[in-house]
């Protein structure tokens, strides 16, 4: 197995693994963003692995683009899916508080 293709199985890997975190058992929405978050890492390796063409050829310069937009897309909906599971997280917690004691003044 070539050095590139050892990234490849790797990328499959780690993408297994997010795939695992994010539709696992688990309740926490933070978690599940994190999981997304290793997917989004596994094809960003698998996108590197793939620009190399042949043992002595120059690699595509295109994938590395596109898994450089992706970084910066993947941060920001992070930051999005954060901010929304912070708010889902108050309003739920605000919910459940208990009533107040007589009528509002």
């Amino acid at each position: 197995m070539s050095v590139w293709g050892l990234y490849g199985a790797a990328a499959i890997g780690v993408f297994a693994a997010g795939v695992f975190g994010a539709f696992g058992s688990t309740a926490h929405v933070v978690r599940r963003v994190l999981g997304v978050n290793i997917m989004g890492g596994g094809v960003f390796l698998l996108l590197v692995a793939s620009a190399r063409r042949a043992p002595s050829a120059i690699p595509d310069p295109v994938p590395h683009a596109l898994v450089l937009t992706g970084i910066v897309i993947s941060v920001s909906a992070t930051a999005l899916a954060v901010a929304i599971a912070r708010a889902l997280s108050a309003e739920v917690r605000d919910a459940s508080a208990p009533p107040p004691d007589g009528p509002p003044r």
